[in-house]
């Protein structure tokens, strides 16, 4: 038996826009120069096209599901209407995969960009600061969450937009194209999840779907809108840093040097010098868009979490509403535990992959309820529904299913490794999911 615990419905269509690009924006920050080094520019940039096809067919059939099934556990509830609780399980602890190893990548991110402005402060120290602050911020209330992430999701998008001004007019072409494929197109493979992290994480604007005023209109304008403006964003943030002065300068700091979490200082750095305003400026706003990104996963996988307590398949205790406050406080006071532990190791790429074999698995997933709910379900009100019929989800269904299975050849042990975790639940959970 579920509980019945209730959250309260305060968030509006702007809101959910915030939500949408606020979950995602990091992404433009970090992350995905780490596939420069594997796939160049050409394969990175073909990477990123199909992903961006990908999500368009993606969100437009999670939108339907969204809306037919407001609830927070979002593909976690889809799955279980479709399929039941097995099924619920695989799709809902790939989102929860998703939602916990992003935020602990994303606060390496923060922690090496405050690093610039106090280099004797370990930036591990700075990202755990990072975790308890936003976390807290999450416990007080939905409605001040997200007010707070729209701020500075607004913030982070005038810094990108500010960013490609600044440095388009010194796009060179022979720059940008300057190695395009270090790796052959084995290395374009490879680049996948690096493409995938410039979207993950859209989909959190379904988790909340119970806090959402009139949730089967408004969440169909907040995946649209964000959608396109990340698109957008992406395109301008591609071309603008890498034109500088190729990819090589905003994934190295230095010749030798391991790979750098904050690609866009670097390429101001190469036109306007450490001590430029502009390099300050975008350091100073740019941790915006870390922050929009770190504190949104955290709000929407505090919901997921919460889910899967609701449901008993984890301990109750994640299935309990904060009486004061009407937010998920003990999923996310464990999910941050989690989350520290998961930063400690250091390893923020590998971080990034699992994530993204999560968001992957998550999508294939759903889109297969998808489908079977349109077959079981021909009649039930479906307040939009995606248009040109299974077309687009034919597509999402059949590029996640390419992009996961061409991931998990190029990283065979951090695929191992996430089979393994997604297996784990089975044993303290299978009481739950077998009805037994």
């Amino acid at each position: 038996m579920e509980s019945k615990e209730e959250f309260s419905r305060t968030l509006g269509p702007w809101l959910l826009w915030g939500l949408g690009v606020g979950y995602v924006i990091s992404g433009m920050y970090f992350g995905w120069n780490l596939g420069l080094p594997v796939g160049g520019t050409l394969g990175l940039g073909i990477a990123t096209l199909l992903i961006i096809l990908l999500y368009v067919c993606f969100s437009f059939s999670y939108t339907e599901l969204a809306c037919m099934i407001p609830k927070a556990g979002g593909a976690f509830d889809y799955g279980r209407e479709a399929l039941g609780n097995v099924w619920a399980y695989i799709v809902g602890t790939a989102q929860l995969i998703e939602f916990l190893f992003a935020p602990p990548a994303i606060a390496a991110a923060i922690g090496a960009y405050f690093s610039l402005f106090l280099p004797g402060i370990d930036p591990i120290w700075i990202a755990i600061v990072a975790y308890l602050l936003f976390t807290s911020l999450n416990i007080l209330g939905v409605k001040f969450a997200a007010s707070f992430e729209f701020g500075i999701t607004i913030l982070a998008v005038f810094e990108l937009l500010l960013f490609s001004g600044l440095t388009l007019p010194s796009f060179s072409w022979e720059k940008f194209s300057s190695n395009p494929l270090p790796n052959g197109w084995g290395g374009a493979l490879s680049s996948l999840p690096f493409a995938v992290w410039f979207f993950l994480a859209i989909e959190g604007v379904a988790n909340v779907a119970e806090e959402t005023k009139d949730p089967q209109k408004n969440i169909l304008i907040g995946f649209g809108s964000a959608l396109a403006t990340l698109v957008v964003l992406c395109g301008l943030v591609f071309f603008s840093s890498i034109g500088v002065g190729g990819w090589e300068m905003i994934v190295y700091p230095e010749p030798g040097a391991v790979a750098s979490d904050y690609p866009l200082p670097l390429a101001l750095r190469k036109l306007y010098g450490e001590s430029g305003w502009a390099f300050h400026l975008l350091i100073t706003i740019g941790l915006f868009g870390l922050i929009a990104s770190f504190h949104g996963i955290i709000l929407a996988g505090g919901r997921a979490s919460f889910e899967f307590g609701r449901a008993n398949f984890l301990p109750k205790f994640f299935g309990k509403i904060h009486p004061k406050f009407k937010t998920p406080a003990n999923a996310l006071m464990a999910n941050t535990a989690f989350g520290i532990a998961a930063l400690c190791t250091g390893k923020t790429s590998e971080l990034i992959t699992l994530s993204a074999f999560g968001a992957l698995l998550l999508y294939f997933c759903s889109m297969i309820s998808f489908f079977v709910l349109r077959k079981k379900q021909p009649d039930r009100e479906r307040p939009f529904q995606v248009p040109g019929g299974k077309i687009l989800p034919s597509i999402a269904l059949v590029l996640s299913a390419i992009v996961l299975g061409v991931c998990a050849w190029q990283h065979p042990i951090l695929f191992g490794i996430f089979v393994l975790i997604l297996a784990s639940g089975l044993i303290w959970a299978r009481a739950s999911i077998f009805g037994k």
